[in-house]
């Protein structure tokens, strides 16, 4: 489990990243942290792993204050999923997905043993362990860079907008991967994102964020499609859209879910 205690993050100059924001996150669970620029979702993302620390308040993984803990072994800990994969464009595919478990001690050899079941896994090809990242399209990048994520098998994995730089097709392949891989694995995630849809999907719980990283509400996403807790909750998911607003009708035998502009979005089962 993953828990915020109070943390604020004001950065010199006086500016608040963060203030006071509280959360649990259960083990085996997909978090979402939703909200536009300015809202602190990143900068929450990086308490975990240290990479940014709080001004104030703690960070605890399952118990333990991640303040205690060597910075670099808690990172290596933590798989990381970054936007533009942050793959190394010197080192190939293996090399790059080899990364950590190298680092924490394991032989490159075995290390790299690993690869081809990684790559099927997140769906690639295992003969694309050869390749240079810049061999790779946008997507594949992605999905190595979900690999490289757990290589180690890492109990905690941070997701930082990782599908944001792809084009819409290749992240709803990207989407139904995850869901894929988490039913499987059962990590921990917390992932950060600005698309209210992607959050919806992927998320067991969503958190929106207003600015300073208030919670605006959370819950699951029937929860907050259901009940928006106030008039930003409501903008922001778009309950009032047309497209949120569905109803039934028969068709030649089938029952068919229509938007509130009267077009189909799909075909009930009996």
């Amino acid at each position: 489990m993953i828990e915020f205690e109070r943390v604020s993050k004001v950065y010199p100059g006086g500016a608040t990243a963060v203030h006071e924001f509280s959360l649990q996150i259960p083990s085996h669970r997909t978090v979402v942290l939703v909200g536009s620029s300015g809202s602190g979702k990143t900068t929450l993302m990086r308490m975990v792993n240290r990479m940014v620390e709080p001004t104030s308040g703690r960070v605890l993984i399952d118990g333990e204050d991640v303040r205690d803990r060597n910075p670099v072994s808690l990172r290596r800990s933590i798989g990381y999923v970054l936007q533009q994969g942050g793959l190394l464009p010197h080192r190939t595919v293996a090399d790059n997905i080899a990364t950590v478990p190298v680092l924490t001690g394991a032989r490159p050899r075995e290390a790299r043993a690993t690869v081809g079941g990684l790559l099927e896994r997140v769906g690639l090809d295992p003969s694309l362990a050869s390749r240079y990242p810049a061999q790779l399209s946008g997507g594949q990048q992605q999905r190595v860079g979900v690999a490289r994520a757990l290589a180690a098998d890492p109990n905690i994995l941070l997701m930082d907008e990782p599908f944001g730089a792809v084009d819409p097709i290749v992240r709803r392949e990207l989407q139904q991967e995850l869901l894929r891989l988490q039913a499987e694995l059962g990590k921990t995630i917390l992932f950060v994102t600005h698309d209210v849809d992607e959050a919806f999907l992927l998320g067991d719980e969503v958190v929106v964020l207003e600015t300073g990283g208030r919670i605006a509400q959370s819950g699951t996403p029937a929860d907050i499609l259901a009940s928006p807790a106030n008039d930003f909750v409501r903008d922001f998911v778009g309950a009032d859209r047309g497209e949120r607003r569905l109803s039934v009708v028969e068709s030649e035998g089938q029952r068919i879910a229509v938007d509130g502009a009267g077009r189909p979005v799909g075909v009930l089962e009996p």
